[in-house]
């Protein structure tokens, strides 16, 4: 067997987690509502996280989630339709607004979310996991992160 080839089938999923970004964001800010987002779906799906990793020296490692995270981009009224759509199709979810960057702590950004109504909120990331069709449906007219 040739390096690089794989002795099973490919595993295909039927489940999509996808993080959807504000366009206008600098780049530390999308690393950093990425981590925060994908942290939120392992706790409440756990079906999404793999087994944990061991090297050859029986060095273990933490699970990661079991498929890859798909990262798009989208403006203000884009990140506002998906969230609507997200919570019209009840599909797990996380948010970031951008209140949460002048928080320090996880108790400041639930307080900071929670002063907000839903429909006032000033997302700049939003996290979703479900069947493929339907995280498509929430994500349209967004574009894959460059």
């Amino acid at each position: 067997m040739n390096a690089g080839t794989h002795p099973e089938p490919m595993i295909r999923f039927d489940t999509k987690i996808a993080v959807l970004l504000r366009d206008d964001l600098e780049t530390w800010q999308r690393l950093n509502v990425t981590a925060f987002l994908v942290s939120g779906l392992g706790t409440e799906v756990p079906e999404v996280i793999g087994e944990p990793y061991e090297d050859a020296g029986g060095v273990r490692y933490l699970p990661m989630f079991r498929q890859p995270v798909l990262v798009f981009e989208g403006d203000k009224e884009t990140l506002k339709a998906a969230h609507t759509r997200a919570l019209s199709r009840a599909l797990p979810r996380a948010l970031f607004t951008s209140d949460l960057f002048a928080t320090g702590n996880d108790r400041d950004n639930r307080a900071a979310v929670r002063a907000v109504g839903t429909a006032e909120l000033d997302l700049v990331g939003l996290a979703v996991h479900g069947p493929k069709n339907a995280v498509d449906k929430v994500l349209k007219g967004a574009r894959m992160h460059p």
